[in-house]
């Protein structure tokens, strides 16, 4: 499957689910008619993914479900709006990209893929550490405003905290990448591959 047929279908199946649920604030009932849409969105995405074999089945099989999760996940968000919920659909997102990702790797072999693979964990790595950052910054925000100093104080710290984390959760996931790259050599140009990976990002 071409690169072009596969980002097509992307967009085709990502069309198929309703945006319509982004909307702050929905009722009971909307709630409850946007699940039954998303349902039969997916439904619809899963059957029109029949059309394709092998691999490029997988890669619309996982980009259907990975839509429904995130079409969810939004749904959730903004019948229930809060950081927990918002963070959550950016843990969606990160999971289905990845998904989709690792599907599409599934067209290379030996280093490649691994290389494929790696870059794909990072990209899903680095969505949850800055989600997660965002989530803890945000509940800092809102206890700034409501609390004592030393609640105040203690968010702050724990939104500082979060985001060091998603720093060297990124790093991390970059390194692996590194890593994975330096099997391409062998030998000498291999070790230094390594060795200069490891100076890169900071490891012993």
């Amino acid at each position: 499957m071409t690169t072009f047929n596969i980002k097509a279908l992307a967009v085709a199946v990502a069309l198929t689910f309703s945006v319509g649920v982004m909307a702050q604030g929905i009722s009971k009932s909307e709630y409850k008619s946007s699940q039954e849409k998303i349902s039969l969105d997916y439904k619809a995405a899963k059957a029109a993914c029949n059309s394709f074999s092998d691999n490029a089945n997988d890669i619309c099989m996982a980009q259907a479900t990975g839509n429904e999760k995130v079409a969810l996940a939004e749904l959730e968000a903004s019948y229930k709006p809060n950081a927990g919920n918002h963070y959550k659909v950016s843990v969606a997102r990160a999971e289905a990209n990845y998904d989709v990702a690792k599907q599409r790797c599934d067209d290379q072999a030996g280093t490649a893929k691994d290389v494929c693979v790696k870059e794909a964990k990072a990209a899903q790595t680095s969505a949850k550490a800055d989600a997660k950052a965002q989530m803890k910054t945000t509940e800092a925000n809102v206890t700034a405003n409501e609390k004592t100093d030393d609640a105040r104080d203690k968010a702050g710290k724990e939104s500082t905290a979060a985001r060091k984390e998603a720093t060297t959760d990124k790093l991390d996931a970059d390194y692996s990448v590194a890593k994975a790259k330096c099997d391409t050599y062998s030998g000498a140009a291999k070790d230094t591959c390594l060795d200069q990976a490891k100076i890169h990002f900071g490891k012993s």
